[in-house]
């Protein structure tokens, strides 16, 4: 008696917290006839199985085709290079000593451009855009003009490699080595470009300190770069076809100067004629037709009133990846007024900044940290008591953007410094220029200036105040902005 007792009141209390398990789903991850075919290729690889050597390695020969031979494709990424880079970047030392500060920033910029570091950093931008990372050598170069004789040596991503990949670590990648905590520790650099006559395995093993990598990292641990332009190399391949085929179907159609034809039913009243039989016609010559026929022109139906829209459509979809706005893409600003072309311009300009940074840290600042330490060894180049180089404060000018209306940005410029909400550090700075240096330029011209007699023009800049009109930056305005 007891016994069932027990076990009735065992199954009630089992009953009572059964736990009640609710299925739920998403619509994305059903899987029916209509989307099989779309998902196909998902996986669940890691960001470096997915990335794997042969991968990458037809994502780089894809793009440098698309880029080589479309001229969409070679604009777009020369103009993304321009764009970030500039005519190069500026630095600015932020020590006490206003003196030692212009010192160690001529001495810097002289080294730059004797080894062309602008040029240099424009080829690493745009071989980011098509091979998806660049990389650089730290050497030396004996034949530099300048005291400095650090140089900067550009390889292509073809020449990061190991041939012997049976022998690589559980930690290294093709091509890195990293260490137990995830930093790369050596790079392994072929000595022949796998592209040139002669299959070499032979390759170098190089610290990470003397190697930058510079790449988007688009998932966690990723640890080799693939093309910016990636998601757009289908649809660079779309446009070129269909350009192709509408130039095509034009020829085709210009072809046929006209074609004979009849309203008589078959085996009527009308004279013989063969059928596709080509007519010499002569010019400016009057032509009798055979008995029953008649002569048309073939009206041309290309290109299509939609061709110019699918063009813009496709190039906007390529750009997008990019952040980068249509007109800018396009290079064709027809359309587009002051505030739109203003709103589409604040994301691109956006991007820009953050790749700016990108760059600042990733090279710039391991250019600056070595070409400090060889300047170190030279005698008299560097001013002394600033301390040791990690506490030397600085920062990076780029080119300003252009305002596609002057006035009107002065005219805000004067409003933000009149009620204290920017700086001359912050407007010069958005022109890519040091703010002390041309502030002691404009009083060297007003010193001489004043030497000479010159006055400035009555309602100047310098002899009043620039007037500080309101701005609404959505009214709608008929100047086109120009194209990039």
């Amino acid at each position: 008696m007891l016994n069932w007792l027990t076990k009735r009141f065992a199954s009630r209390r089992s009953s009572a917290t059964t736990v009640r398990v609710v299925r739920a789903r998403y619509d994305a991850a059903v899987t029916n006839d209509d989307n099989r075919r779309h998902w196909a290729n998902a996986d669940g690889l890691s960001a470096n199985s997915a990335n794997s050597a042969e991968v990458r390695r037809i994502l780089r020969n894809r793009s440098r085709y698309e880029v080589a031979n479309n001229s969409y494709a070679r604009g777009i990424v020369l103009t993304l290079a321009h764009d970030v880079v500039g005519t190069g970047p500026r630095l600015q030392l932020l020590t006490d000593d206003a003196e030692a500060n212009r010192r160690v920033e001529q001495a810097f910029m002289l080294w730059a451009k004797a080894v062309g570091l602008a040029e240099k950093l424009r080829t690493m931008r745009a071989a980011r855009a098509t091979d998806g990372e660049a990389f650089a050598i730290l050497t030396s170069n004996p034949l530099l003009s300048t005291a400095v004789q650090l140089d900067l040596r550009l390889i292509e991503a073809d020449q990061v490699a190991t041939p012997d990949l049976g022998a690589l670590v559980a930690n290294a990648i093709d091509g890195i080595v990293f260490d137990a905590y995830g930093n790369p520790v050596e790079y392994h650099v072929l000595r022949k470009h796998p592209g040139d006559s002669g299959v070499s395995r032979e390759y170098h093993r190089l610290p990470a300190a003397s190697v930058i990598h510079w790449f988007r990292a688009d998932r966690p641990g990723q640890a080799r770069g693939i093309p910016d332009i990636m998601p757009a190399l289908p649809l660079f391949a779309q446009l070129r076809r269909f350009t192709l085929a509408v130039i095509s179907a034009a020829e085709t159609a210009a072809d046929f100067a006209g074609i004979l034809y009849t309203d008589a039913p078959a085996n009527g009243e009308a004279d013989s004629a063969e059928p596709f039989e080509p007519i010499e016609l002569e010019k400016r010559a009057l032509v009798t037709m055979p008995g029953g026929w008649k002569m048309s022109q073939l009206q041309a139906e290309q290109p299509a009133t939609t061709y110019a829209e699918f063009k813009h459509e496709i190039l906007n979809e390529i750009a997008r990846c990019l952040n980068m706005p249509y007109n800018v893409a396009a290079a064709n600003s027809s359309g587009y007024n002051y505030a739109s072309g203003r709103l589409d311009h604040q994301t691109y300009f956006k991007a820009i900044r953050v790749e700016q940074s990108h760059l600042e840290c990733v090279v710039l600042d391991r250019i600056l940290s070595a070409w400090l330490d060889e300047a170190a060894l030279i005698p008299g180049l560097l001013p002394t008591g600033l301390g040791p180089f990690a506490d030397w404060p600085h920062q990076w000018f780029w080119d300003g953007h252009e305002h596609v209306d002057p006035a009107k940005e002065a005219s805000a410029q004067a409003t933000r410094l009149a009620n204290h909400t920017t700086t001359l550090t912050d407007e010069y700075a958005r022109r890519g220029q040091d703010w002390e240096s041309q502030l002691r330029q404009r009083a060297k011209e007003l010193a001489l200036m004043s030497e000479l007699g010159i006055t400035s023009a009555p309602g100047s800049a310098d002899e009043s105040v620039i007037p500080t009109e309101q701005i609404n930056e959505d009214d709608e305005v008929d100047d086109q902005v120009p194209a990039k």
